[in-house]
């Protein structure tokens, strides 16, 4: 999607240098074989064939077991269970059949080979929804129970399996979101019945670990962005509500040990996260997007820690939620031994010298966010394990919270990128309002903090919006890429 915008601008640029005598009709044409120009019209339209070949299957299995559901009572178990088999194998061997046509080398037959793909993939993805139908019909019909959410989990892991064998990366993503809905409708039941140890339980108890084991490869496989992004961020917020973030602080009995994996291992891992760990992968695709997503959860997790209330509240009984509890009440927390190992030989990785690292150095960013970690496990440790210091916690972190929005302003500086500036100009501003709020001020203090800011935003905008444009013109492209 990102190359043909950029092949459709490079077209429409080409166009215009011809126009102004700048190249002539050889080079157009060099410039049209080698980018492809003709075939843009075509993408398009396979893309806009694909979302109506993927609407219209979803609506066409929605009607097909709506169909099946109004007439089930009146067929026999066998019918029902030829019925159910006959629509779950025709779409699947004719999607497969369609979607593995034979390669050829005439641009029409290429043209309608990809066609073809492309409504054999929607016939994939009916079929992939079949088996949720399927697995619900049959369970009712032979009498097996069962919870929603292990049928969300099942159905997502039948399509997992579908889509390791076809590399398919529509495939994958259904499956990731047919996880992440057997996850948020098995979290009550994950609260509150903890008596039972099944494998939909396991699951949920692991949903972290199961994330990172069953869908960053597969992210690999088909060199899908999306499947690890929405992994990643998915991994980050269910980690909060694995361990209970917003609770550990707030209790004097809880092991200090915990709240530090809760606060900084997400971190940790993002940050020395690498591509070239793994074995046959030659290039860091995945790398970028999770140090920006290491970037910002420091921004939530800082402005969060910075309230005081967090810090100020102290319970006791943490350790009763345990103790007449069985072994699958500790189960989740094998993930943090995992990750922590996992974290640590990252890091190893990252900070062990090279012949980069012995000419260079090691990186100022990597030297500041691994100061940010250290920083928040201590005083957390202390606070958890030595004695309750709430002043200091909240001073700590709203002079971190801002050394961040600092930092994020002066890495826009240098490289010219406005996300970057908006984040931190956003992170300082909100900051302001936040302790504005918190602390008991005057109302027309208030309305002061309020216009102060707003005209601070203003002026630092357009004064960051003239600093641009005095920077050289590969600065620009890549802020305009950014």
């Amino acid at each position: 999607m990102i190359f043909d915008n950029f092949r459709r601008q490079l077209r429409q640029e080409a166009q215009l240098w011809q126009d102004e005598g700048l190249i002539d009709a050889d080079f157009y044409q060099v410039l049209a074989q080698r980018y492809q120009f003709n075939n843009l019209e075509t993408a398009a339209r396979d893309r806009f064939v694909f979302i109506l070949i993927a609407v219209g299957a979803t609506l066409l299995g929605l009607g097909v077991i709506t169909f099946v559901a109004a007439n089930w009572q009146a067929l026999s178990r066998e019918a029902r269970l030829i019925l159910l088999l006959s629509l779950f194998l025709t779409t699947n061997i004719a999607g497969f059949s369609l979607w593995r046509q034979p390669a050829n080398n005439n641009i029409s037959s290429r043209g309608r080979k990809r066609r073809q793909q492309v409504f054999g993939e929607g016939l994939l993805i009916l079929g992939a929804l079949t088996i949720g139908a399927n697995m619900a019909l049959l369970a009712q019909m032979f009498h097996i129970s069962g919870s929603s959410y292990e049928l969300f989990l099942g159905w997502g892991l039948a399509v997992l399996l579908m889509a390791y064998s076809l590399r398919l990366t529509s495939l994958g993503m259904l499956a990731l979101i047919l996880v992440l809905i057997g996850y948020s409708t098995g979290l009550f039941d994950w609260y509150f019945t903890r008596n039972e140890l099944t494998l939909g339980r396991i699951v949920i108890e692991h949903i972290p670990l199961a994330l990172s084991v069953l869908f960053v490869p597969l992210a690999y496989w088909c060199r899908s962005r999306w499947i690890f992004r929405i992994a990643a961020i998915a991994f980050v917020i269910f980690w909060q509500f694995h361990l209970k973030s917003l609770e550990i602080l707030t209790y004097t009995d809880a092991p200090p040990w915990i709240a530090i994996a809760t606060f900084v291992l997400p971190s940790a891992l993002l940050w020395s996260y690498d591509d070239l760990l793994f074995v046959r992968v030659s290039s860091r695709l995945f790398q970028p997007f999770a140090r920006i997503l290491t970037l910002a959860f420091f921004s939530i997790m800082f402005y969060f820690l910075s309230f005081r209330w967090l810090w100020e509240a102290r319970t006791v009984g943490y350790q009763a939620q345990f103790r007449n509890t069985s072994l699958a009440t500790w189960l989740p927390f094998i993930d943090v031994a995992i990750f922590t190992v996992l974290a640590l030989w990252q890091w190893w990785h990252l900070l062990r010298p090279t012949r980069n690292q012995e000419r260079q150095g090691i990186d100022v960013k990597t030297i500041f966010i691994g100061s940010l970690i250290v920083i928040t496990a201590l005083f957390i440790f202390i606070h958890q394990a030595i004695t309750p210091i709430p002043a200091i916690p909240i001073f700590a972190f709203n002079v971190l919270l801002a050394v961040l929005g600092f930092g994020l302003v002066r890495e826009a500086l240098e490289l010219g990128q406005r996300q970057a500036f908006w984040g931190g100009i956003f992170l300082l501003t909100l900051q302001i309002i936040s302790r504005m709020l918190e602390y008991d001020t005057a109302l027309l203090f208030k309305s002061f903090v309020f216009v102060l800011c707003g005209v601070a935003v203003i002026f630092a905008g357009l004064w960051f919006e003239r600093y641009l444009s005095t920077l050289p013109a590969s600065s620009n492209s890549s802020t305009h890429r950014s």
